[in-house]
């Protein structure tokens, strides 16, 4: 199993719409998706105002996420609306092979 992770950064007093936002897009689109295990997006406030977000993904290996994200599985993958909550966000992705606790690892919708 293959766990996705991606970064960025909202306003804070944004996230509650941000959430519901990728709920509806990425969240959807990765449930939606063969060979996808489940998805979660977690969130920690930062200090100057902004929230990090992570959005985590499993998969049953590279071939599920290519069908998610292309060709270039290590770019992120973006929706329309994105760029108008973002103040930042890593553009790049990282895949980690789960090595233990692929039984409770992800937790669908």
């Amino acid at each position: 199993m293959i766990m996705r992770v991606w970064r960025g950064w909202v306003a804070t007093e944004r996230l509650p719409e941000y959430v519901a936002y990728i709920e509806e897009t990425g969240v959807r689109e990765y449930l939606e998706t063969p060979g996808n295990r489940g998805a979660q997006m977690v969130t920690r406030d930062e200090p100057d105002g902004r929230t990090e977000i992570l959005t985590l993904s499993w998969w049953d290996g590279m071939d599920a996420i290519r069908a998610f994200a292309g060709d270039d599985v290590e770019a992120a993958k973006y929706y329309p609306e994105d760029e108008g909550y973002l103040l930042a966000q890593e553009d790049r992705v990282r895949h980690y092979v789960v090595a233990a606790g692929a039984d409770g690892a992800a937790v669908a919708g």
